[in-house]
């Protein structure tokens, strides 16, 4: 009797206690979830929130064509060709908001982030300054970076307009502050190598012979690598040669221009 009223006394106790928690929700805490574009989300290891724009790194159009603002590092080298701009936008605003002052020394550039700091060097002369990126463009084939007209002095290319150049990514600066900092004073992000889905087509053979020829030739030119693209289309199977490692459409279009290659054109893998 006593083991049956025990029974009877643990079956309430569970039926009181379902009652009183019927109805309630159990809410479990949880972090909010943060949605990014995608191409936010293929940098977002390698930013310094301190240093970047986020606004400024969105992909634009100019003229039909998508540029793809690019996160680079500490150290990382180009060359091309530098213009200058002066009178005519001086005092109107730069892509970042900043007001143009063709006295400070700044410079355009495609895909750079905002506030890089780049020591530019004319190739000619072996004159070098040291800018930061406000403003973009040139948005002309073969221009690399437009200097502002005190940079552009400096290096002696005022008066030819243009002059080849070496860039180098010395570091990068909080938003917003005008003055270049000293070497020790950059702030040098995590040497993490970005690549895109961007290459160069450089040759295309219908036997693999040719393509791998091609392939050993030109591997690790200028620093890209070649790979060997094995398709079938409508003349049957194509061996196709991609030179690979671009940061950017940009990067990829600036050594098409370069000419190292006849024919050459620009892929995405997909």
């Amino acid at each position: 009797m006593n083991r049956f009223l025990s029974i009877v006394l643990v079956f309430l106790v569970l039926f009181f206690t379902a009652c009183s928690t019927r109805g309630q929700r159990v809410y479990s805490p949880q972090t909010p979830t943060k949605h990014y574009s995608s191409d936010r989300a293929r940098h977002s290891s390698v930013m310094d929130k301190k240093t970047y724009s986020h606004p400024t790194m969105r992909p634009y159009v100019i003229r039909g064509i998508r540029y793809y603002p690019t996160v680079v590092s500490v150290g990382d080298r180009f060359d091309g060709r530098a213009s200058w701009y002066g009178p005519k936008f001086h005092g109107k605003h730069t892509s970042n908001g900043e007001i143009y002052n063709m006295y400070d020394m700044t410079a355009a550039h495609k895909t750079l982030p905002m506030n890089t700091i780049v020591k530019v060097t004319n190739k000619t002369n072996g004159k070098s300054i040291v800018v930061r990126i406000n403003d973009r463009g040139p948005f002309v084939d073969n221009r690399i970076i437009d200097l502002s007209k005190t940079g552009a002095s400096k290096i002696d290319m005022i008066a030819a307009g243009t002059a080849p150049v070496k860039l180098e990514i010395l570091g990068f600066e909080a938003k917003g502050k005008k003055k270049i900092p000293s070497k020790k004073e950059l702030k040098k992000l995590p040497q993490k190598e970005i690549i895109s889905e961007f290459a160069l087509q450089i040759a295309s053979f219908s036997r693999i012979e040719g393509a791998l020829k091609m392939q050993e030739m030109h591997d690790n030119t200028d620093g890209y690598r070649t790979i060997i693209k094995d398709v079938e289309s409508d003349r049957g199977r194509l061996f196709k040669v991609w030179l690979k490692g671009f940061k950017s459409e940009q990067e990829a279009r600036d050594y098409k221009a370069q000419g190292h290659f006849k024919n050459a054109f620009i892929v995405r893998e997909d």
